[in-house]
């Protein structure tokens, strides 16, 4: 029929549009792909009479060769998993993941910090959209595999070792490597900076041997933010595990982070500049958030030697 005969230049429109946009965002086309394969898949086993059983290998085909160890859905990969929002959250992590390694790729331009007996070096740079940067810096003896792990699967354990945090929680997992989560901040000495809440999208890439740990703020319906907390947001938060050379048993640690602590001060309609509650100057904020760093890569350092090393 003319409609089985319509479907490969269909698809090949269809592909040849999202092409350049998606090729920019390599995760979210995989994504995209494994959604079709589904859909077109779940046709022909209904047994549609003018869809071949080839399809979706053809669609593989149009849209390149690097799609082609694209693995089959499985139960991970759902109706839920491949909507329209669930694919936003995709956008947002890879979008964030090449912002970062734009920054990473700059070498210059970086002032240290001054941070005392941490075990890691702070560094920050000002960026166009984003403005300060942290860039934290250590070497941690264990394995990329097990920071990980440690750092993603297990992420709703570090309030156990973290005393920065009060809580933190799943709230979507989106496939294996994305996940929007909550997380609470535990009240700091004197109140100085006052408790925050994040929603965030965290997105996990690997690269050859490197892995990428992403996060950024997002928005999810319905949660109101928590009682005698501030509704803070990731800017942009970039965690990168490299093995050390010549010690596979060692980790390059190296984290960027751009927070907004909502800590503004806003006018009023009289044009008098108010304080807002939680209100911070931004000496302050410049000391919190490297110190915040330091402080969660010296926890982490203690959390490796009583669960690796007891």
């Amino acid at each position: 029929p003319r409609s089985r005969a319509m479907l490969p230049a269909t698809l090949k429109l269809c592909c040849g549009i999202a092409h350049d946009h998606l090729r920019r965002l390599p995760g979210l086309k995989i994504t995209a792909i494994a959604a079709i394969q589904k859909d077109v898949r779940g046709l022909v086993v209904r047994g549609s009479r003018h869809l071949p059983s080839k399809i979706p290998q053809y669609i593989q085909m149009l849209m390149g060769k690097e799609t082609a160890t694209c693995p089959e859905p499985d139960g991970d990969v759902s109706p839920r998993w491949i909507s329209s929002m669930d694919l936003s959250y995709i956008t947002q992590g890879e979008t964030a993941l090449q912002r970062a390694l734009s920054i990473l790729q700059q070498h210059t331009g970086w002032q240290a910090e001054t941070m005392l007996g941490t075990g890691a070096t702070v560094s920050s740079a000002s960026f166009p959209g984003l403005g300060k940067v942290f860039r934290a810096e250590a070497v941690l003896a264990v394995p990329v595999g097990w920071l990980h792990h440690e750092l993603f699967e297990g992420m709703e354990q570090m309030p156990r070792w973290n005393p920065a945090l009060s809580q933190v929680k799943v709230l979507q997992r989106i496939g294996t490597d994305t996940l929007v989560t909550h997380e609470v901040t535990a009240p700091s000495p004197g109140n100085l900076v006052g408790q925050r809440d994040f929603v965030s999208v965290r997105h996990r890439r690997r690269r050859e041997t490197t892995i990428y740990l992403m996060g950024t703020a997002t928005h999810i319906e319905p949660l109101p933010s928590q009682q005698g907390c501030i509704r803070a947001e990731s800017r942009l938060s970039c965690i990168v595990l490299q093995p050390l050379a010549g010690d596979p048993g060692r980790t390059r640690f190296t984290w960027l982070l751009c927070m907004d602590l909502k800590a503004s001060a806003t006018a009023t309609k009289f044009g008098v500049f108010s304080l807002p509650k939680g209100w911070i100057p931004t000496s302050v904020i410049d000391r919190v958030l490297p110190q915040s760093q330091a402080d969660f890569i010296k926890h982490l350092r203690r959390h490796l030697s009583a669960t690796v090393c007891p």
